[in-house]
């Protein structure tokens, strides 16, 4: 008979670095750190040892996070949105000093990229490719202005101009369908008739101000587009997207451009950042409009049980609302894929 064996040491657990939330699925300890993988893609957290209700760390120890002054914590709590801005801005940079710069030069006309088979374009002449150069005589028309002239002539001949393969000129006429709520429609994709080329940089000092345009250029349309999508959520509640449409997105881009992937990855970073400072619970702005209350309060902490109970509330509707997008994305993957 042997001696008992002596238990293993416990594995400090007081700091914590996690991509996701939820279940762990992977884990290991380095250096007094628990790195995981949970179970729900959606985002990530770091735990300190203010967190930790088995840690040995005197409550009143002053280099615990929660007692250090109130622009320390706002520097630790705001690095994450920092590190995305940073990390949105390196790409832009890779892709200047890789690929070039797209640069879109707008020509005249409407590009048809797709045309519905068995539609009245299809029957009428339309093709993949086409550009539209004029409708009843007006030349040049917008998308919108080829959208409103099709919706108001159903069942009515409609005149189309259109440039086959860069050199014929063709005239066709198109009479569009009536859709159910009585405007017409022909079955066609529209996009606006432009011609991409590569902006190379000469030096460096010329690389960083290329990206810093275009970082700008970005982060305005990441902003413009949150504005509206609050402006009007009812309108735009449906096309809010969650991690497996996003990944979806991600792999077509990846597979039909890989220049457009370097936009798509700052976007990305570039929404994550702006999502993350909103003053909601479980995300940083969260816990910056605490610090705000508390400052306001003349330094007076907010009673522990009040934060957490904040804090537990916000992390489940993150995760519902997570659970939510995912298995609506996965359902709708095969439309997602078709609308591409």
């Amino acid at each position: 008979m042997g001696y008992p064996k002596p238990p293993l040491p416990s594995l400090p657990t007081t700091t914590k670095f996690a991509i996701g939330f939820g279940p762990v699925l992977a884990r290991f300890f380095a250096n007094g750190v628990e790195y995981s993988l949970r179970a729900f893609p959606l985002g990530g957290f770091v735990g300190f040892p203010d967190d930790d209700p088995d840690s040995d760390i005197p409550t009143d120890d002053a280099d615990l996070l929660k007692n250090r002054p109130i622009l320390d914590r706002l520097l630790v709590i705001s690095a994450g949105v920092a590190a995305n801005i940073a990390f949105a801005y390196l790409i832009v940079l890779t892709q200047v000093l890789t690929v070039g710069l797209p640069v879109q030069e707008t020509l005249p006309g409407v590009l048809v990229p797709d045309v519905r088979p068995g539609s009245a374009a299809a029957r009428d002449g339309l093709r993949p490719g086409d550009v539209i150069l004029a409708v009843d005589g007006a030349p040049a028309p917008s998308v919108l202005d080829l959208v409103d002239i099709v919706k108001m002539n159903p069942k009515r001949n409609v005149a189309i101009k259109v440039a086959r393969d860069g050199i014929r000129s063709l005239e066709l006429n198109v009479v569009p369908d009536q859709s159910s709520d009585g405007t017409g429609r022909i079955g066609v994709q529209l996009s606006p008739n432009f011609r991409l080329s590569k902006l190379r940089p000469r030096n460096l000092a010329e690389a960083t101000t290329f990206a810093g345009k275009e970082f700008l250029g970005l982060t305005s349309s990441v902003l413009d587009g949150l504005k509206q999508t609050f402006l009007n959520f009812s309108q735009s509640a449906a096309k809010v997207s969650g991690p497996v449409a996003i990944i979806a997105v991600g792999a077509e881009v990846a597979r039909s451009n890989s220049d457009g992937l370097f936009q798509f990855a700052a976007v990305i970073n570039l929404n994550l950042a702006v999502i993350n400072l909103l003053p909601l619970p479980a995300l940083d702005g969260g816990s910056l409009a605490l610090l705000l209350v508390e400052a306001a309060r003349g330094g007076r902490k907010i009673p522990r049980e009040v934060e957490q109970r904040i804090m537990s509330s916000g992390i489940l509707l993150v995760v519902m609302l997570g659970l939510f997008l995912i298995v609506r994305d996965t359902l709708n993957l095969d439309f997602i894929k078709e609308m591409l």
